[in-house]
């Protein structure tokens, strides 16, 4: 299938950010590939096409590059959107289901990024662009593993940006705050609960509750997502919403004594 429109994979497009991002990147003039692990139940979206895909499966998501490839021959942007939530305290989280977080929010791009790449290689040009979050930048009290992980990503976007600039190739940060999303009923929570976190836990769930349903609308950052694709001469890090760039303000110019208050504030900790 031919055509002159540039082509652009989201994966996790099914709902939330994912999907209002690509529905805002059609509307921006994209050929667009959504992904959802099972689209047997996704409504459809004009003008996305959906496949199958799994990103903590090494052969879901090179059969779904391929299939991108052979359909469109090209691939123009890729936004890592796929990832998971988690929930609890570090202490209660066990090894094995922080790989888990890790192997979809952490891995699951890398997946991505080791297929997508040789193909905007050969074409000398692509953007991709990793959904990050203000956790990637800010301590994240009882979601340490999702934090954690979200510096991960901030760390590999980074790097991995200084290597392929010289094929026309950026790599690019998203990083919004608490958006409208299913974020919370969709995350894990702690495997191994400790009666001693249990009312701190319980105070900071009600807290993101409360900013969840106050946060931003995801149609918000699919707006950013949209300006780091095309941006002729694009950023490294974009903040989604006024929150996420009032928290990015504060973490760069505060003095670390007001930061660390802060955070204990805004998370209602004690001690």
């Amino acid at each position: 299938m031919t055509t002159t429109r540039p082509i652009a994979l989201v994966t996790g497009a099914s709902s939330g950010i994912g999907q209002e991002a690509a529905l805002a990147l059609v509307q921006a003039g994209y050929e667009v590939v959504g992904t959802s692990r099972d689209t047997s139940g996704v409504s459809p979206l004009d003008g996305v096409t959906f496949l199958d895909l799994d990103v903590a499966s090494d052969t879901s998501v090179i059969a779904a590059v391929q299939q991108v490839v052979e359909r469109f021959g090209r691939i123009d942007v890729l936004v890592n959107n796929a990832g998971i939530g988690s929930i609890g305290a570090a202490e209660e989280t066990s090894i094995a289901q922080a790989q888990s977080v890790f192997d979809i929010n952490v891995f699951g791009v890398m997946r991505m990024v080791n297929q997508v790449l040789p193909h905007m290689r050969a074409q000398r040009r692509g953007r991709i662009i990793n959904i990050s979050s203000v956790q990637g930048f800010l301590p994240a009290p009882y979601m340490a593993v999702y934090g954690a992980s979200k510096h991960a990503i901030e760390g590999y976007s980074q790097s991995l940006d200084h290597e392929v600039r010289e094929y026309g190739i950026r790599s690019l940060l998203i990083e919004p705050a608490y958006t409208k999303t299913g974020f919370e009923a969709n995350s894990t929570q702690s495997d191994a609960p400790l009666q001693e976190y249990a009312q701190q836990r319980q105070t900071f769930g009600t807290v993101m509750t409360k900013a969840i349903k106050d946060g931003d609308d995801p149609s918000v950052v699919a707006k950013v997502i949209v300006k780091a694709a095309t941006d002729p001469k694009p950023k490294v890090r974009y903040t989604a919403g006024p929150l996420a760039g009032r928290a990015s303000m504060l973490r760069r110019y505060a003095p670390a004594s007001i930061f660390d208050r802060q955070i204990r504030k805004l998370n209602q900790l004690t001690g």
